[in-house]
Parts: structure tokens; sequence; C-alpha cells
């Protein structure tokens, strides 16, 4: 392609914004290691040299992808698909139920109430008229256990920062209460009070998106108080590292403090004894004080609770621990050859959740660990929530596949009667759409598993087309099956999309984590590729069709096989990437990340990191696929910086002349909290440039 007076033509990259080289060189380990683009890493909303650049870079690809044929059909195609009455799964609080609903394409859900399960509806909280550019949106929402109040979060522009509100359900007003810097916090109700909820201390002028997070601690707030007033109830100076996240059982018996020092499965507990507190006195009981195994709180009755372990059980077993005089922790569930996932309390049940080969399924036990009924689920597919409490007879679940949207379920745990609660109406048939796992030999021979999704006439026929294969591989994260309207254009379209269950992940539990973290991260990146090479041999995808997509850690997984396999790609969007593996631990929560992967300071850790760094990696020579690098102004939590140098360094190196281009959304951040016109925007931006490079032939 030619670029010619701002015309698409067919072969060539647009011309380039001119990207000054800095002279930063670092000697480290012995390596003299330069750093051009360091100036880049400044905050792109305060900086205005590099507000300047990424201005430029946005100006460039914008004019490159409106002129993409199909561009305006695929983001007509994708509003169509998302054209639908949305829900969440409801909560019951006292006995009222609160649920999320979209209309079809409001930019953010609004959260409703209704007073009984079958009465009438009315509007909580509608986050579309908290901002007229539909960027402030409505993030977690817990209700007190009367339902009389509820608390929640809003998150501004993608941010990971929130601010903690409060509203009385009944009147639907929202009171002055007003919580900053909360950041991955739970919450936790204390009767009609208050609730326990985590926070950072407020963080230097200008330093708020990109400096490293400390001091974390768990804070009590009383309803109709300022911040100010806050009783500190748990910090730990001494450990300036640790995160810290706060559980109250449903009985409102205790408190259940979880405290990490990365993104790893290894947490210390602690108890909060909220029947002896009183005013500024918060007892608490240090349950496991070492990081060593992994504890996740389900709930409890009384002096009895339970929790999730890995400890002497790496696939998980329930356990229970009943506090007395001296606590006594006892199996409950024992470990099976499939991953505990997660559990609750409902009625007098338990149910748990387990992953099958990546895919999700529940159990019912008495809650002495009996076994009772399976949930079962025909198809391929994932069946999720499963929310309630003692004392209720019902729970509500979801179930979702590739090319099903999330249909609700309420179930009767008494007759076992399963009854349905909000099941979209659909612009499309899902039957009309094929759904497969296969497996295949990595390059060590472990083999890893594949879903694939395209249309049914596609399969019958056997035939080739262009491929988009997703990956993640990283932070115990399990990626199960589940609806994107993005993902179903494209293979509406004719395309094949694929998701490789890749070492790195959750999906089949520690050992699966294990083998593709730290030392091992290079097996992830080789299931990738042996992922794109199964798909291409076993002529599901078109030779010269296939393109490589990934998000976050999936953006790094992107960024890193295309540098080792630049030939089996014919475009690739690494999307909010971790692409500078050196300087990671610098920015905003990157430092819980080295449980994963390692320790840039430490010289071992370093040099494995250095070997498959993106920005540090780019093969000069080589020609490599177009690339379309998606990343947002407000991603506090892989900061923009790493996208910025990655680009430059694709754009100076001499890498062929296909695009190499970035993306930069605006008033967005990580990927939470997106308004819908943002998401079909950048889906079909997206899903035009690797049609465009793949082949796939889109409507005009």
């Amino acid at each position: 392609m030619c670029w010619a007076g701002g015309a698409l033509a067919q072969e060539a990259a647009p011309p380039y914004p001119e990207t000054p080289r800095g002279t930063v060189v670092e000697r480290v380990f012995g390596e003299e290691l330069a750093d051009p683009f360091r100036w880049l890493e400044g905050d792109v909303r305060a900086d205005p040299d590099v507000a300047r650049w990424a201005a430029q870079q946005n100006a460039i690809s914008a004019d490159y992808l409106a002129q993409l044929p199909g561009r305006a059909a695929m983001a007509s195609r994708i509003g169509a698909l998302l054209r639908y009455e949305r829900f969440s799964l409801p909560r019951k609080a006292g006995r009222r139920y609160f649920y999320l609903r979209n209309s079809g394409l409001q930019n953010q859900f609004a959260l409703y109430v209704r007073e009984t399960l079958s009465g009438p509806a009315r509007t909580l909280l509608d986050p579309n008229t908290w901002s007229a550019d539909g960027t402030i949106a409505l993030d977690a929402w817990v209700p007190s256990r009367s339902g009389r109040w509820l608390a929640f979060s809003q998150q501004v522009a993608g941010s990971d920062w929130r601010t903690i509100r409060v509203v009385d359900v009944g009147t639907g007003t929202v009171l002055t209460d007003r919580l900053d810097w909360a950041n991955e916090t739970q919450i936790g109700w204390v009767s009609d009070e208050g609730f326990l909820y985590t926070r950072f201390p407020q963080p230097a002028a200008g330093a708020a998106f990109q400096a490293p997070v400390y001091n974390k601690a768990v804070w009590f707030h009383r309803v109709g108080t300022p911040q100010s007033a806050d009783e500190l109830v748990y910090a730990a100076p001494d450990q300036p590292g640790r995160s810290h996240r706060v559980a109250v059982a449903s009985d409102g018996r205790w408190g259940v403090i979880t405290s990490e020092e990365s993104t790893g499965a290894r947490r210390a507990v602690r108890l909060i004894d909220l029947k002896a507190r009183r005013p500024g006195v918060w007892p608490i009981i240090t349950l496991i004080d070492q990081i060593t195994d992994d504890w996740k709180f389900v709930d409890g009755i009384g002096n009895r609770l339970w929790f999730i372990t890995n400890r002497q059980a790496p696939h998980y077993k329930l356990v229970r621990l009943d506090m007395g005089r001296t606590p006594r922790w006892r199996d409950v569930v024992a470990e099976r050859d499939v991953t505990l996932d997660g559990g609750r309390v409902v009625g007098d049940r338990l149910v748990l959740s387990y992953l099958r080969d990546g895919s999700s399924f529940a159990m019912l036990t008495s809650l002495s660990g009996r076994p009772g009924r399976a949930i079962t689920i025909k198809g391929i597919g994932a069946a999720s929530g499963f929310g309630g409490t003692p004392g209720d007879p019902e729970t509500f679940y979801q179930y979702s596949s590739f090319n099903q949207p999330p249909a609700i379920y309420r179930l009767d745990l008494r007759s076992g009667a399963v009854s349905p609660f909000a099941v979209p109406q659909l612009a499309f048939t899902p039957e009309d759409f094929v759904v497969e796992q296969r497996s295949f030999p990595s390059k060590d021979g472990t083999r890893i598993p594949l879903y694939i999704m395209r249309s049914r006439a596609l399969a019958d026929a056997k035939a080739p087309a262009p491929a988009l294969l997703y990956g993640y591989g990283g932070f115990d994260v399990s990626l199960t099956p589940g609806y994107s309207a993005v993902r179903m254009a494209w293979v509406q379209a004719g395309g094949v999309f694929a998701l490789a269950s890749i070492r790195g992940g959750g999906e089949f539990g520690p050992a699966w984590h294990d083998a593709g973290r730290l030392a091992n991260k290079q097996n992830s990146f080789d299931d990738f590729i042996a992922a794109g090479e199964f798909l291409i041999a076993e002529g599901i995808a078109a030779k010269a069709g296939l393109a490589a997509q990934g998000s976050s850690n999936g953006g790094l997984l992107v960024g890193a096989v295309v540098n080792q396999r630049p030939d089996l790609f014919a475009a690739a969007n690494p999307d909010v990437g971790v692409m500078d593996m050196l300087r990671f631990d610098r920015f905003t929560q990157g430092r819980f990340w080295t449980n994963d992967y390692g320790d840039p300071a430490r010289e071992a850790d370093w040099r494995v990191l250095r070997a498959y760094s993106p920005y540090h990696n780019i093969r000069e020579g080589a020609a490599y696929p177009a690339i379309l690098v998606t990343t947002a102004d407000t991603d506090d939590r892989v900061v923009p910086a790493h996208s910025f140098k990655y680009v430059a360094a694709l754009q100076r190196a001499r890498i062929g002349d296909k695009p190499h281009l970035l993306r930069m959304e605006r008033g967005a951040g990580h990927g939470s909290g997106r308004g819908v016109d943002k998401i079909i925007a950048i889906g079909a931006d997206v899903l035009a440039f690797l049609a465009r490079w793949t082949g796939l032939k889109l409507a005009p």
C-alpha cells in the first residue's frame, strides 16, 4: 500500500510523526542499555511534549482507520449486536432486589430496585446522567443487609481510583458522604451503621496516576459523616507494600481482612471481632500471618467461617474455621481433580463453583460438605454467580458462551426448580454459530486447550478463513467462555475467533499458573505461537490470515510473540500492554506484578525479563505484521507510557512497510467503565484494521 495525498492506498504505512530520541543509557548488570524514549514516560495529561506527540500519533491513526473499507459497517454491526436489553445478576437485601439494566445502547448500566421479586422496578442510580460524555461509571454497589442503604463507587474516565458514595434506597437520595482514594476495595456493611472499606493515603499533587502506591489500610465509615471522621481499623505501617481487602460475614458477626504482597494466590488472614468492638477499638485476631497460601473467604454463620484454600491442596479445598477458645480448622470438602474456584453459603447449602477444562460448573453440598446435586450446563459455556446469603431459599446464576449473551436464572434451593429471570432477546440465532474445544501440543509437548467459534456454514465447509487468536496467560486468571459483541461481529463477517488457554492462567490450577510465570514465562509465548500454527495447519485459519490480540498481560503476550515470530501473524493488536518489562514496577501498582514477572532489581529475574521485553527485543530487518497498539490516557494500571515507548521503537525500526500505529483513547482507562459508544468505536477500528491485513472482506 502506498500513502499519497491522505488517501489509503495499497501497501505502505502512513508517514509517522517525528519522535525525538533521548540519550538515556544505563549500565545494568553489566549491560549497556539504551532507553531513547524514556521521555515518553511523562504523564500524557500533564506533560505538554508527551501530549503533543500522542495527539500527532492519534491524528495519523484516526485518518488511516477512518478510510479502512468496511469500518463504518463494522461499527453498525457491533451496535446492532449490543442493541438488546441486558441485566446483571440480582442481589437481595432485606426484602429488596437490586440489579443493573441497560436498555440496549445506553453508555452505562443503570441500577434498579424492586421491593419484591415480581414487583415493579424503579431506577435507583443512573450513571448516564452523571456526565455529558458517559465517562463516569457506576462500579461496585453493595446494599446494607436490611436494604436501607446502598454504598456504591464511581469510576471517572476508567481510572482505578474510586469514590464511594451512599444512597438512601427508600427515597433515592444520594447522601453527602464522599470517600476518596479507594482502589481495589470491597465494601463490608456493619449493620446499617456503616461499612468497612480500604483505601490508600491521598497521593501527592500530580502523582495520582503514575506514582507507586503504598500504605493501604482498612477503615470504617459511619453513614452520614465526612471521610475525616472515619475510624482506622487496621494498618501495617511496617509492611507498607501489603494490600488489604475486607469482607463481613452475612450475619455481621465477623469481619475478615486478607492481605497480600503481590497479585499471586497467597494471603494472610485476620479477623475483626465485630461483637467485641467499641468506639475507636476494633479487636483484631491474627489467624495466618505468613503469606504462603491462598485463602478466599466464603461466608460465616455465628462462630463458623468457611474458606477456600490451596494449603496442601493445589486444586483447592473448602475448610471451616470454628472460633472458640482455640480456633480449630476442619476440612469440609476435599480437593478434587478440578479446581475449586469459588463458593457461597446460600440457604442451608454451600454452592461451590469449579473449573473444568477452562469452563465452569457448580455443585450443591450441605454445610457439612455432604454432596448434593450438580448444576449441569449443556454445551460449552460458563455458569457463574450463585449469590445469596444463609437462610435464603434462592440463588441466581447466569450462563453465557461465545455465541450466547448472559442469560440469568433463579434456582429454588428447596425444590431444585430453575426459572428464567432475564433471558436476552437476540438479533441473531446462537445455533448458527459453532463453538468447539480442541487441544494441540505446545513446543514442549504439553497439551493446550483451544476454543474456536465460527459460523456453522464455515465449519461445515471446512474452509480456512481469517482468524483472530486471543490469549492472556498470567496472574492465575482463567478465561472462560463468554459473549462479546465485538468478537461476534468478527465471526458474523466471516472470520474465526479462537481463545487459547495458555499456561500462566488459572484454568487448570496452580501448576498451570506456575508453568507460565517467572522463569517459565516463555511457555506462555510458546503456547500461543503453537496455537497459531495449529489453526493454520488444521485449515481453520487462512495462511497469511492470522491476527493476534490480547489485553494487559495479554498485550505483553502479543508484543512478545510478534517479536519472536513476526512471520506467523498478518496483524496484531496489543491492547493496554505491559511493554517495558524492565521498568514496570516503577509505576502505580506495578510492584504487585513481581510475583508473576519477577523483580527487575534482581539479576536473575532481570535477565529473564530482558530476553522477552517487547520494547527491548524488536528485531531489526525482520518483516513485521501490521500492528495497531491501543491504550488510554487515564490508564493508571498499565500506564500508557508502555504503549508509547513500544510504538516509538516500532516506528523507528527497519521492520517493513506495514503500518505500526497508536490509538490512544481519551477519557478512558484500562478497560472497565468504558461507555458503549467507546466500545463500538474502538471495536470497529480494531476489527477493520485486522480485517484489512488478514484478508477478511467486510461489507461496505
